[in-house]
């Protein structure tokens, strides 16, 4: 089944979908695909449906009866019947929709299904019944039902712990947005700096280019201010209330002023829970429920110190909302009004290059470590994560922004490599002296292997002559802007 020639990247996806739709083995089969909304899942299923001949419903806000009014005209014109389906309850559309599959292998698809269990809460429990293994309607039918939704909490819990549909699921597909390097092809941007600078602001949600922004970009990096200003900070533009509309779109989210300050504190560099609880004005173990239901939305991720175990930060995933909740929020009223929106982004340069560029870029510095350095550092890294290092002889803690750690293999775990990232300083032997220090400190502990491990500095500025002389002494790399994206 080929895929759509307007259809950017989405290989993997796009290869999963193919194969869910096309097996050929007997019996209807079920699939979940998940996604915060704008990543294109409804492009993809719609562009399946095409393909192959599959029937698509995109479900909305309605009540129950409407809904199935709406399936049972979409069914009519899918089939085109003697006479229109009239779908009394649940239970008789789905085995409508198997019905559809009787004849041959074809995809069945109900997009924005959260929006038809929040009217009707057994539903998902009436397709478990639909799906009983014995069951003739499920046996004589090769349907492959997916169930599309956006709300991530809500599509998180549908095959999980005791859920009806737990365990009836051959497909569960997680469509998350590009990555940054993805992104950069996306946008079509040439420059590694302004790729970076763009992606700090947008990430790498596809529609914020196509939908919303229709396609404007920077034209170079003298443009970036001002694209800044007329694709997000003005009012006119989509994207001025999208931060917020994030967190709308979530169901389990209720008190909204809760979340936002949340975020608000992990944008201002409390990435502890106890940092949070002050920033927020609460008890830490207060802040237990929506540090979850963040998590759940797909909006933060919790990462674990890589040498603290009992201590865990919290990282916004969104870079849009780290972008507002920095540069935006505080100035909400002026830029609500549009009088000075060019003032107050030049006041916010220096408060976007601390707060959003230089954790955006330890962020890209990591992800690149796991994704793309391959066994560059002697080992496939397993996770990458940052970390907190005691210094008792100074009575000091120190920072490391990038930690990878190797494949335990029956011993000590390798510490592959430890770095430093630093987007706006020229790096200097001053930085490698203390990643040194730092490695004869984690030599003295038991948790890792430090025998073969790299020193990595990080810069999107460049490096002194005498930290390149350096280089050529082992053990240390040395990786620019370029090549994290090339």
């Amino acid at each position: 089944m080929r895929k759509p020639p307007d259809m950017f990247d989405r290989d993997r996806e796009w290869a999963a979908l193919v194969r869910f739709a096309s097996d050929e083995q007997p019996g209807a089969t079920l699939g979940v695909v998940s996604g915060r909304r704008r990543q294109g899942k409804s492009f993809l299923l719609e562009s399946l449906c095409q393909e192959a001949g599959g029937f698509y419903f995109s479900a909305q806000e309605a009540t129950d009866a409407e809904s199935l009014a709406s399936l049972g005209a979409a069914l009519t014109r899918y089939l085109d019947p003697v006479v229109p389906f009239v779908l009394p309850n649940w239970a008789t559309a789905i085995d409508a929709l198997l019905r559809i599959g009787r004849d041959r292998a074809i995809p069945v698809v109900i997009d924005e299904f959260p929006y038809l269990a929040r009217a009707h809460p057994a539903l998902p429990s009436i397709i478990q019944g639909a799906y009983a293994p014995r069951r003739a309607e499920r046996v004589e039918s090769r349907t492959r039902l997916l169930l599309c939704g956006s709300a991530m909490s809500f599509m998180g819990r549908l095959l999980s712990g005791n859920a009806p549909l737990r365990g009836r699921a051959s497909l569960d597909l997680p469509v998350d947005t590009l990555d940054y390097r993805l992104a950069r092809r996306f946008w079509e941007i040439e420059d590694v700096r302004l790729a970076a600078l763009v992606h700090a602001v947008v990430g790498g949600t596809p529609a914020y280019r196509t939908e919303m922004i229709r396609y404007d970009r920077p034209r170079d990096l003298g443009d970036f201010d001002d694209w800044v200003v007329r694709a997000v900070l003005s009012p006119g533009s989509p994207m001025f209330l999208e931060a917020r509309y994030l967190l709308a779109e979530e169901p389990d989210l209720r008190d909204s002023a809760m979340y936002h300050s949340v975020l608000a504190a992990i944008a201002e560099g409390n990435n502890g829970r106890g940092g949070i609880a002050g920033y927020v004005g609460r008890k830490s173990n207060d802040l237990s429920h929506p540090l979850t239901v963040l998590e759940d939305a797909g909006l933060i991720v919790r990462e674990t110190d890589a040498f603290r175990g009992n201590r865990t930060n919290f990282r916004i995933k969104e870079p849009l909302l780290t972008f507002y909740h920095t540069i935006m929020r505080p100035f909400w009223p002026q830029l609500m009004r549009a009088t000075a929106t060019d003032r107050i982004w030049q006041r916010a340069t220096q408060r976007f290059t601390s707060n959003v560029l230089g954790p955006h870029f330890e962020r890209l510095c990591r992800d690149w470590t796991l994704h793309f350095a391959e066994d560059r550092f002697g080992g496939w890294p397993v996770e990458v994560t940052a970390g907190t290092v005691n210094d008792p002889a100074n009575r000091t803690t120190h920072e490391l922004d990038v930690v990878a750690i190797g494949h335990a293999d029956g011993g000590k775990p390798p510490l592959l490599a430890i770095g430093e990232a630093k987007w706006g300083d020229t790096m200097g032997i001053g930085h490698l002296d203390r990643l040194r220090h730092i490695r004869d400190l984690l030599s003295h502990n038991d948790r890792y292997d430090t025998s073969q491990t790299r020193l990595i500095c990080f810069s999107a500025t460049g490096f002194t002559d005498d930290l390149l002389h350096s280089r050529d002494q082992g053990k240390v790399d040395l990786i620019t802007l370029s090549d994290l994206y090339d």
